[in-house]
């Protein structure tokens, strides 16, 4: 069933400056959204809605704003695989991520914290993470031939695998590790909440959201 989530501003009072504040929505059934707020009216983010679909196994998304949409009891700790079904239905008017989180913690609050490797129908990734208003780069905007890209007017799906052992973390898209870091830096928390990030004006479905334990 369509969901149209209106926005409500979350954070009002919160000490964070104005153009990193973002508001919240809370989805059907176990499934949380937070979405981002732009302060500028020509920027997509602007929009006042989106639809936000819960299928058998994942979720379904027409934005509208970026956003993350995770569940409050689905981790992952030490040693583990993450792995999700991203179908984007239809190509954008421009390129636009969309991908797994990891290490997330404080999703609802300003010093919310998550690390992100998306896709984009340009076949390119991006790997990044997040704490409060900050975000850095891990990995900038990388052309790989492991991504699928639509064709035409169709879409694309891509499998991405975030996996974790030892002191390696393996960046992986249709079975093909296309990056490595260590645990260190930037990466050196992994342990945490798990889901999907969308950027915005994009229809993508998602499925097979899980994580094994290694």
């Amino acid at each position: 069933m369509h969901r149209r989530i209106a926005l409500f501003l979350l954070m009002t009072l919160l000490a964070a400056p104005l153009a990193a504040q973002t508001t919240t929505a809370q989805a059907t059934g176990d499934w949380r959204v937070r979405l981002d707020q732009s302060q500028n009216a020509q920027d997509p983010d602007d929009a006042p809605d989106i639809k936000f679909m819960t299928m058998a196994n994942g979720i379904h998304v027409v934005g509208g704003p970026a956003g993350v949409y995770w569940k409050p009891n689905m981790a992952a700790k030490g040693n583990f695989t993450l792995r999700g079904n991203f179908t984007l239905v239809r190509p954008s008017s421009h390129p636009n991520y969309y991908g797994l989180i990891f290490a997330g913690s404080n999703l609802d609050a300003a010093n919310q914290s998550y690390v992100y490797f998306l896709v984009a129908q340009d076949g390119t990734y991006i790997i990044k993470r997040r704490n409060g208003a900050q975000v850095t780069d891990i990995r900038g905007e990388t052309m790989h031939a492991a991504i699928r890209r639509p064709t035409g007017a169709g879409g694309a799906q891509n499998n991405l695998e975030v996996r974790v052992a030892g002191d390696t973390i393996s960046y992986v898209i249709n079975g093909q590790v296309v990056h490595s870091t260590p645990k260190s830096g930037e990466t050196a928390m992994t342990d945490g909440l798990v889901g999907a990030r969308i950027n915005h004006v994009t229809e993508v479905m998602v499925d097979g959201l899980a994580v094994q334990q290694n």
